[in-house]
């Protein structure tokens, strides 16, 4: 049998209950959309996750207080509110380390910021100017902080923009010398940081040692950055601060009291969990492809049994078995590859749209579209190999006598 002749006979068939055909392929459909959707979401997630680490700071090495610890999964933290870290440790640092470009001291804390009858809890960043170049800062209005307000322990502070628009309102301008109130303490904004996206813009930033002195009420540090000079010698510099940090503190690495991470593991251990959550994601959605598989076998199945006379016909006037296989083989990997095309079509709509309205990010990859193709076929292959064998298997005799 010609394959011309095949097709021809595949188009008349999935023509003949064109509403029975569109319910059987729904459910591929839905399942590749739902596939593509998903790993477009995670794929995009990740996507977000790894720029804004990387907006950070070039090379940058996080040096945070408390032990590292790991759990089952590999996954690692730290005490958190541990206090080992202290302005000499930044110091020897900066003394001793070779190949750094900036060493940044920070003290962290979550505060009311309260203006004019408006308020909202956000974080604020007790740093120097040095922070600028180590994370990558962008001032859209007035300045940073700089090396004599940290020395004078000046009551200035400047704006994240999500900040800003919280207290003043997103039209607001030349807010520079404008008063706000940080836990009962006045502080006159000298800049507004510009825009970055996610948490890094509900910021407010003040001298670490104005921090220090009215927020902590210690001379700890929350965390010390430090940025190397080129990224291949980050992992170099990593190592030589966990030692003389170790020497610093006499502890050894089982009991070390700070725990250090470099762009290249937040990078490496955010993209597993996504990576991971994406594939739990498309493993959900791909439930449906299964479903939409055994409804394939079933049409298929039924259209055995109501072309029975027909197999018979087509036996008895010189058509072989292999034939008959191809011909329902055929019919069943149609069916999936136009719900597969759909799907396709379906999925990328909603991802465009859930990017579009600014649900979350998403991107559709040339890999995931590529798979949905393969998954069609073998779907269609493998639920419609039974019934296609079962057609031709059928004896012609048997067949033409069948009501």
């Amino acid at each position: 049998m010609r394959t011309k002749d095949i097709l021809k006979e595949t188009s008349s068939a999935l023509k003949s209950n064109k509403a029975r055909t569109g319910l059987t392929m729904l459910g591929i459909v839905i399942g590749i959309a739902s596939v593509i959707a998903m790993t477009a979401i995670g794929q995009g997630a990740q996507k977000s996750v790894t720029d804004q680490i990387e907006s950070m700071g070039a090379n940058l090495i996080m040096i945070s207080p408390g032990a590292e610890r790991s759990f089952g999964g590999g996954a690692r933290s730290s005490r958190g509110e541990a206090q080992s870290l202290t302005l000499e440790d930044a110091d020897a640092i900066e003394e001793q380390i070779s190949n750094i470009s900036a060493v940044v001291r920070v003290v962290s804390s979550q505060q009311q910021v309260v203006t004019k009858g408006e308020n909202t809890n956000t974080s604020i960043t007790g740093t120097e100017a040095s922070y600028v170049t180590a994370k990558n800062i962008e001032i859209a209005e007035g300045d940073f902080i700089s090396d004599q307000n940290v020395e004078k322990t000046s009551k200035v502070a400047v704006l994240g923009s999500t900040t800003r628009d919280d207290l003043f309102g997103e039209d607001e301008t030349d807010l520079v010398g404008e008063k706000v109130r940080i836990n009962g303490t006045e502080y006159t904004i000298i800049g507004i940081a510009a825009e970055k996206g996610g948490n890094s813009d509900d910021i407010v930033y003040i001298p670490y040692t104005t921090a220090q002195r009215y927020l902590t009420g210690n001379k700890y540090l929350s965390q010390i950055n430090v940025s190397a000079e080129s990224s291949e010698l980050s992992t170099q510099v990593q190592e030589d601060i966990t030692t003389l940090l170790l020497d610093r503190h006499n502890k050894t690495e089982d009991d070390a009291d700070f725990s250090t991470m470099n762009q290249a593991d937040m990078v490496e251990t955010t993209s597993d969990i996504i990576g991971t959550f994406t594939i739990l994601l498309a493993a959900i959605a791909g439930i449906s492809l299964l479903v939409g598989g055994i409804g394939i076998m079933n049409m298929m199945l039924t259209t055995v049994t109501e072309r029975t006379r027909e197999i018979g016909l087509r036996k008895a006037i010189g058509a072989k078995k292999k034939d008959i296989n191809n011909q329902f083989l055929v019919e069943a990997t149609t069916l999936t590859l136009l719900g597969g095309i759909i799907g396709v079509i379906l999925g990328w709509i909603i991802s465009f749209g859930i990017d579009y309205f600014g649900v979350t990010e998403t991107q559709v990859s040339i890999e995931s579209v590529l798979l949905a193709f393969g998954v069609s076929a073998f779907i269609g292959i493998v639920f419609g190999y039974y019934p296609a064998r079962r057609a031709s298997n059928l004896n012609p005799i048997d067949a033409l006598r069948y009501e």
